[in-house]
């Protein structure tokens, strides 16, 4: 099997940390979501990874070449055109019988892979039940439970069945003609934009059978709220919290947290839903909800829901006050 994994996008949600850095190199729970994602694939068979780069695209090379030794390939994406175009670009790599998984690089899932592993149909969706469908594309199935089909952004959702961004077709032939009937035929575009729900629906529509398949827990790592929810998620429930592994003397340490073993930490409160990099300075401060990257000094603060770059300087004072009965004082 094949894996395609789109990653060009800007991260405009994520700013100012995307400035210096593609989204799927963002720090969570003491590693980056794209190693997140790669450390979940291993199970699977993989004959070829195909990385979908664009800007700062060098820097996921450099990752995963220093982290992962795995069969990789990279192709770059100028204009962002959207799903379609991205996962097209590969076109030479998927262009054969051997099936396709389609892995979007800025989630977090847990879901096991049996449908693919044993497939049972000619291609899988992974899907989750939302509250508001209206942000997604969706899904609609028949008596059988088939998808028979896919709606992009619907203003009157079909269903609460959101696609994810994980996507198993059986024959990469036949992706690549989908996407060729999209883009260079009927030229299927949304806003600017190839979204492959168009794609799949071509194939839907011409006799494969897609089976959906739920997971347990996604988030999408777009936003600084989502990285932190992705943060808390994985240090509470995915087995990222090494407070029991920690001897520090000079600071309490408030569980689930991820603290690098360079780091320093001395007068200082930190914790819960914590992530400290590697060679952080942090002095007298509380910090909670937050994460801290590569190589900053924190002094004297406190911190809460924050996402800290690496490199960063984040200095504070305190405060001596004498207040009186009723009364409402603000400081900064």
């Amino acid at each position: 099997m094949k894996v395609v994994i789109p990653l060009a996008g800007y991260g405009t949600r994520l700013r100012p940390h995307t400035y210096t850095k593609p989204k799927p190199l963002i720090n969570v729970a003491g590693k980056p979501v794209l190693g997140h994602l790669l450390d979940k694939l291993s199970e699977l068979d993989i004959s070829q990874y195909i990385f979908v780069v664009g800007y700062l695209g060098d820097q996921i090379a450099q990752y995963i070449n220093a982290h992962y030794d795995i069969p990789a390939c990279y192709v770059e994406q100028h204009e962002m055109l959207g799903q379609s175009h991205a996962i097209y670009l590969a076109k030479d790599h998927l262009n054969t019988d051997e099936p396709v998984f389609i892995v979007f690089g800025d989630h977090i899932f847990e879901t096991d892979f049996a449908l693919i592993k044993n497939p049972k149909s000619d291609a899988v969706i992974y899907v989750k039940e939302v509250e508001d469908p209206r942000r997604y594309g969706v899904v609609m199935m028949n008596e059988q439970g088939h998808i028979i089909k896919f709606v992009e952004k619907p203003e009157n959702p079909p269903s609460r069945l959101a696609v994810i961004g994980l996507y198993y077709i059986n024959s990469g032939k036949k992706l690549v003609e989908a996407l060729e009937w999209q883009i260079n035929v009927a030229n299927r575009i949304t806003k600017n934009e190839y979204y492959i729900a168009d794609a799949l629906q071509y194939l839907v529509d011409n006799g494969m059978i897609f089976l959906p398949e739920t997971v347990s827990n996604w988030l999408d790592c777009g936003n600084p709220d989502a990285v932190l929810a992705a943060n808390q998620y994985l240090l509470s429930d995915g087995g990222m919290d090494n407070s029991g592994a920690l001897d520090i003397k000079d600071a309490i340490i408030v569980p689930p947290v991820r603290i690098h073993p360079t780091a320093v930490i001395s007068q200082s409160v930190i914790g819960p839903n914590v992530t400290i990099s590697a060679n952080c300075q942090v002095t007298g401060s509380i910090i909670r909800d937050s994460i801290v990257g590569e190589n900053a000094v924190i002094a004297d603060v406190l911190l809460t829901h924050s996402l800290i770059g690496q490199n960063a300087s984040v200095n504070g004072h305190y405060n001596t006050v004498n207040v009186g009965d009723s009364s409402s004082v603000g400081m900064t």
